[in-house]
């Protein structure tokens, strides 16, 4: 598969946050996962590598969050409370960004996206990631 390196920027609900993702293979590695932390943020990701996020303003009002084992970090504004990214737990070298966040680009521009099993987590496992499922958006006339 030929890489698809893109670059957008991207800001918080409120605009106290303003980055640029650069997606390391375009849109294809777009996903919700079923973690309990992902189940209830219900945010379609896109991948950049360590270092494709670059906070262009408000890096003060970014908070972090971690659960379970605490090695992943959700970022979100402290201002307006709306996710942007997150380090990946499974691979550290990842970051996941919030499409939603991303100008010009919604979560309802994907018919399908795959769910990731992160219930079961490849961490916790020793398992390969287990695609749980495909979460379909069909718009009506």
């Amino acid at each position: 598969m030929a890489n698809d390196t893109t670059t957008l920027t991207g800001r918080c609900h409120c605009g106290a946050v303003r980055f640029s993702a650069t997606l390391g293979d375009g849109f294809r590695s777009i996903r919700r996962c079923t973690c309990s932390y992902c189940r209830m943020r219900g945010a379609v990701v896109a991948m950049a590598a360590m270092g494709g996020v670059e906070i262009l303003e408000g890096e003060a009002a970014l908070t972090r969050y971690r659960f379970h084992t605490g090695t992943a970090q959700h970022f979100f504004c402290a201002r307006c409370g709306v996710y942007t990214h997150h380090q990946r737990r499974s691979d550290r070298t990842l970051y996941a960004v919030n499409v939603a966040c991303l100008d010009g680009v919604s979560p309802f521009d994907f018919a399908e996206v795959p769910v990731m099993d992160g219930i079961n987590h490849t961490s916790d496992t020793g398992q390969p990631t287990r695609r749980a499922g495909t979460l379909r958006f069909v718009p009506t006339d």
